[in-house]
C-alpha cells in the first residue's frame, strides 16, 4: 500500500513546497508553481486552496510555463520570506515571485496574496488556473468577471469572498479563472488575490505590487537584521527564525504549531492531525529561542498571550494543552470524508480532539517560559504571580495522576516519566522565581513536592537492569522525550545515570542522526495502527544533549547531518520517512525551535573549545 501511495505523482511531495505569509495566515507554494494549501483569511480558517489534501476537490492557484522538461528551482530572496519559483530551459527562463504583503500601509483587515510572473529570457507562454474551493471544498461558489477582476463568492454562511486582480486577459470557465498568456524577456504580469468578504473594498492600486514588494522585502530584512545570532550555521538559523515569525500571530502574539492540517505521519495512514493551534508546550521553547536571538518584543507578546490564558482560569481549573491562536478553548475535531487526503491518507481531520486531554507536562513548560522571560525579558507583574501560584498548587495536588503525555496517546493514560519531569520543572521554576522576586508562596509544601517528584523519578522510573530511565512507570522502553532531562537541568548531562540512559536511547531509537520518539512495538499504545517516521525535533534534542554531555565534535557531525535533511529551502516537516521524505505537518515550529536551540548550544561549546568568541 505504501508503495502505491508514494508513487501518486498527482501530488507534489510535502517537501517540494515553500511558504509565504503575512503573520495572519500562510500559503504553501509548490515547485510546480501551484498554491496547494492555504487557510483564509486566518491560520485556522477554512481553506480556499487544499489540493495537497485532495488533487481533484481541494482547489489550487497554479501558474506554470509551457516549457519542455525545464529544471525547477525554488529559493527565498535572501533574508526574506519572499519566494521565487523558477523554471530553466534552453527555450527560456521563467519565474514566479510569491509573497503576502507585510510592513506596508495596508489596513489590518484584508488578506492579500501577490503572484508576480516574469519572463527572464526568451519568450515564454504561461498557463494559469485559479480554482478556489471554499470551506475545505464543502461550499460551492460563483465566479464572475468585472474590469480585470474576477470575484469568487462562496455559498456559505459567512459569504466568504475573494477577488483576483489580473493584468493579462483571463476568463471564467465554470467557477474557475483560467488563462494563457505569453511574455517576452523582461516582461511581467502580476496577479493579486485579496479578501473581499463583507464587501471589503479593494486595496489594489496602480503601483501596489511594486510598492508592496519593496516594503515586504524591507520588512523581512529589517526583522532578521535584529537577530543577535552570529555563530556558525547562521543562514539556517536565520531561516528557522523567519519560519517561526511566519507562524506568529500579528494580532495575538501566539505561535501556531504549523500552518497545515491532516498531512500524514505515514502515507496512507490515519495519524493526520490539525496543527493550526497554539500549544502551551511550545511556550518555553519559543520564549527561549526568541530571546536567544534577541527578539524580546515577540517574546513579550507571547508572554502576554500566556498570561491571558492563566488569568482566564477559575479556581483549581486546569490549563488546556492547546488553544486557538486567538485564545479560544473549544477545538472540536471532525473529519472531512469528501477529501481523499494527501496521497490517499484518510481521514482528513480538522480541529483537534486532544485539546481536552490531561497532559501534566504543560505546567513545566509554562513555568519554564515564565521563568525565562522574567530572567531575560521583563519582570512579571504581581497579578500574574497570583495566577501562577494557583496553577502550581494545582500541580502539587494532581501530579500523581496518569495522563496522555507529551505524545498525546489515545490508547489509555499512563504515568509518564516526561509528565513527572515537567511537574518537577513547574515546581522548581516557581520556587526559583518566587525566591528571585521575593514573592509569597507556600514554601514548605512546594519544596516537599519538588523533593517527592525528584525521588520518585529516580526510583520508580529507573530500570536497574537496563540502567536507564524508562518511558512510563512499569515499562521497559525508552522515550526520546527523556532527552529533555538534562536540558531542563533535572540531571547533569555527565551524571552516570544519564550517560547510561543516553546510551540506551542511542541503541534503541537512533539511526545515525535520526531519532524516533519510541518504539511503536513496546511503547505506550497511541491507539492507532501503522508506523511513523523519525521525529526531527527529537533529532535536534539529541544533537544538543550529545554536545552538553561532552562530545561536541560528535554533536556537530550529527547536527550538520540533520541539516542535510531539510528541504531545498531549509524547512522541516514534523517527521522524516524511510526515504528521507518529509511527513506530518509542514513546516513545524517545534522542529525549527529545536534546531535553533541545538545550533546555539553546539556553537557555544565549539567556540569554548577553540578559544574563538562569536
Amino acid at each position: 500500500m505504501d508503495h502505491g501511495v508514494r508513487d501518486d505523482t498527482r501530488y507534489q511531495p510535502i517537501e517540494d513546497h515553500g511558504v509565504v505569509g503575512d503573520l495572519h495566515t500562510v500559503a504553501l507554494v509548490g515547485k510546480d508553481g501551484s498554491v496547494d494549501l492555504m487557510s483564509f483569511p486566518g491560520f485556522d480558517s477554512p481553506t480556499i486552496f487544499a489540493a495537497l489534501l485532495d488533487h481533484d476537490r481541494g482547489g489550487r492557484f497554479r501558474i506554470a510555463p509551457e516549457l519542455a522538461g525545464p529544471a525547477q528551482k525554488q529559493l527565498y530572496l535572501p533574508d526574506t520570506n519572499v519566494l521565487l519559483t523558477r523554471w530553466l530551459s534552453a527555450a527560456g527562463v521563467a519565474e514566479v515571485s510569491d509573497f503576502m504583503p507585510v510592513g506596508t500601509d495596508l489596513p489590518d483587515h484584508p488578506r492579500v496574496l501577490v503572484r508576480r510572473v516574469k519572463c527572464v529570457r526568451g519568450q515564454v507562454t504561461f498557463d494559469l488556473c485559479c480554482a478556489p474551493r471554499f470551506d475545505y471544498g464543502r461550499a460551492g461558489h460563483t465566479a464572475h468577471a468585472r474590469e480585470r477582476q474576477i470575484y469568487f463568492t462562496a455559498r456559505d454562511a459567512a459569504g466568504t469572498a475573494v477577488r483576483l486582480h489580473h493584468e493579462v486577459p483571463l476568463e471564467v470557465r465554470g467557477d474557475d479563472a483560467v488563462g494563457r498568456f505569453t511574455l517576452a524577456a523582461g516582461e511581467t504580469a502580476a496577479f493579486v488575490l485579496e479578501e473581499a468578504t463583507g464587501g471589503l473594498e479593494s486595496v489594489v492600486g496602480p503601483d501596489s505590487v511594486s510598492r508592496w514588494f519593496k516594503d515586504t522585502v524591507n520588512f523581512w530584512r529589517h526583522w532578521i537584521g535584529r537577530s543577535r545570532y552570529s555563530g556558525r550555521w547562521s543562514e539556517i538559523v536565520n531561516r528557522s527564525a523567519l519560519v517561526l515569525k511566519l507562524l506568529v500571530s500579528r494580532t495575538h502574539g501566539s505561535l501556531v504549531a504549523a500552518p497545515t492540517f491532516a498531512l500524514p505521519e505515514q502515507p496512507g495512514g490515519e495519524r493526520n492531525w490539525d496543527y493550526r493551534y497554539t500549544w502551551i508546550r511550545d511556550a518555553s521553547f519559543t520564549l527561549y529561542a526568541l530571546m536567544r536571538l534577541g527578539y524580546t518584543e515577540e517574546a513579550g507578546a507571547f508572554m502576554r498571550w500566556i498570561a491571558d490564558r492563566c488569568t482566564e482560569l477559575g479556581a483549581d481549573e486546569p490549563m488546556q494543552i492547546m488553544y486557538g491562536h486567538d485564545g479560544r478553548r473549544v477545538l472540536t475535531e471532525e473529519t472531512l470524508p469528501h477529501l481523499e487526503g494527501y496521497r490517499g491518507s484518510a481521514p482528513v481531520r480538522i480541529g483537534n480532539g486532544a485539546y481536552d486531554q490531561l497532559q501534566l507536562d504543560i505546567y513545566g513548560e509554562l513555568m519554564d517560559a515564565v521563568y525565562l522571560y522574567n530572567k531575560y525579558g521583563e519582570l512579571i507583574p504581581s497579578g500574574l504571580w497570583d495566577d501562577l501560584v494557583r496553577l502550581v498548587d494545582h500541580v502539587c495536588a494532581h501530579w500523581r495522576r496518569p495522563d496522555e503525555g507529551i505524545w498525546e496517546v489515545r490508547g489509555g493514560r499512563q504515568e509518564f516519566l516526561y509528565s513527572r519531569l515537567m511537574c518537577w520543572v513547574a515546581v522548581d521554576r516557581a520556587i526559583r522565581l518566587g525566591d528571585r522576586r521575593s514573592f509569597p508562596y507556600p514554601r514548605q509544601r512546594w519544596h516537599d513536592v519538588r523533593d517527592d517528584l525528584y525521588r520518585e523519578i529516580f526510583t520508580e522510573f529507573w530500570d536497574p537492569q537496563r540502567e536507564t530511565f524508562v518511558q512510563y512507570k512499569g515499562s521497559g522502553t525508552v522515550d526520546a522525550s527523556s532527552l529533555l532531562m538534562p536540558l531542563m537541568r533535572f540531571v547533569s548531562p555527565t551524571d552516570p545515570r544519564w550517560r547510561s540512559t543516553l546510551a540506551a536511547i542511542t541503541a534503541d531509537l537512533v539511526d545515525d542522526s535520526l531519532v524516533r520518539r519510541y518504539r511503536q512495538s513496546d511503547g505506550a499504545a497511541d491507539g492507532f495502527t501503522g508506523e511513523e517516521g523519525t521525529f526531527s525535533v527529537c533529532s535536534f534534542w539529541y544533537c544538543e544533549v550529545v554536545a552538553r554531555s561532552g562530545d561536541v565534535q560528535k554533536a556537530r557531525l550529527l547536527f550538520e547531518k540533520m541539516l542535510g535533511y531539510a528541504n531545498h529551502l531549509g524547512l522541516y516537516a514534523e517527521e522524516l520517512g524511510p526515504h528521507g521524505e518529509h511527513l506530518g505537518n509542514f513546516p513545524q515550529a517545534f522542529t525549527h525551535l529545536g534546531l535553533i536551540s541545538a545550533a546555539y548550544a553546539i556553537d557555544r561549546r565549539l567556540s569554548d573549545d577553540s578559544g574563538w568568541v562569536g
